[in-house]
């Protein structure tokens, strides 16, 4: 059974897809930008009933990356505070040749663990002043991913990027665990339309490509606009999942999250792509 057809079983509870007595109860960290498929595939670990250990987030110092997305990333640290799941944010340079390497040295006291029992650890206020350069209404404690038990395997969001998927499965390798792409190649129109279905809410927080203008950045994506997305992705030949880079999105909503997120910002609109700057976060009531 296809994760499509899992899904369409229930909206209310992801975990009763997969009941605990016929899952392997694995241990896993998820490697998440806070955008859509990163976090579908946090739900998906849940739904297989597995422990969910932590979200990592890889932040690009540079000005890019080949295989990481840039904009509005920290948000997913408050993802993790509304789901109760611990967060690492780790910085990689955004180098082509060494982001690989730089990442994996940084994961590798996570997936082998501690020795001794670790107490639990939230971010202090300054290293949250330092992460999050907008400002945030923190109503949640963030819990902080610390080494502890070892990890079994890295989950990812990949659609179809194979430089991507390839990277990340042979760092996985070196390190000792599985890698896990639960949405990899599946159809695009039909994610779109599940993520509307199954409550996750999406904000455009860039755009960059002919068919999408400043008017997507910011905005929410809902049954109606996304029938527009699929004229629009129809008419200028782009992918509708933004798997191509066309656009990138934020999670203010899932089916995992306990709260809701709620940004306000500003639209930069260069003539051709633009982003949303963030200038206040909070949880909504």
């Amino acid at each position: 059974m296809n994760l499509e057809n899992q899904v369409h079983q229930s909206k209310a509870s992801p975990t009763s897809f997969y009941p605990l007595h016929h899952a392997a109860l694995m241990r896993v960290i998820v490697l998440s930008s806070g955008g859509k498929d990163s976090c579908y595939s946090v739900w998906w670990a849940l739904m297989k009933g597995w422990d969910v250990a932590g979200i990592v987030t890889i932040n690009i110092t540079g000005d890019d990356s080949m295989m990481f997305q840039v904009p509005a990333t920290s948000i997913a640290g408050l993802q993790a505070s509304s789901g109760g799941i611990p967060w690492l944010q780790i910085d990689v340079s955004g180098d082509e040749n060494t982001e690989i390497t730089e990442l994996e040295s940084n994961l590798k006291q996570i997936i082998e663990g501690e020795n001794i029992p670790v107490p639990d650890q939230n971010w202090t206020k300054q290293e949250i002043s330092t992460i999050f350069n907008y400002r945030l209404n923190l109503t949640e404690p963030i819990a902080k991913l610390v080494p502890k038990k070892n990890i079994d395997a890295i989950v990812t969001g990949a659609l179809r990027s194979d430089y991507q998927k390839t990277r990340i499965e042979q760092m996985a390798q070196r390190l000792g665990v599985k890698s896990f792409c639960p949405l990899w190649h599946h159809n695009s129109v039909n994610h779109m339309r599940d993520l509307v279905h199954h409550g996750f809410e999406l904000l455009f927080s860039s755009v960059s490509c002919d068919g999408l203008d400043q008017n997507w950045i910011g905005k929410t994506l809902d049954r109606n606009n996304l029938k527009e997305l699929e004229l629009l992705a129809k008419q200028h030949r782009f992918s509708i999942d933004g798997e191509g880079g066309e656009f990138e999105t934020t999670v203010l909503k899932s089916p995992w999250m306990n709260k809701k997120i709620s940004i306000n910002g500003d639209t930069v609109w260069s003539g051709q792509r633009g982003h949303l700057l963030i200038r206040d976060v909070t949880f909504a009531e």
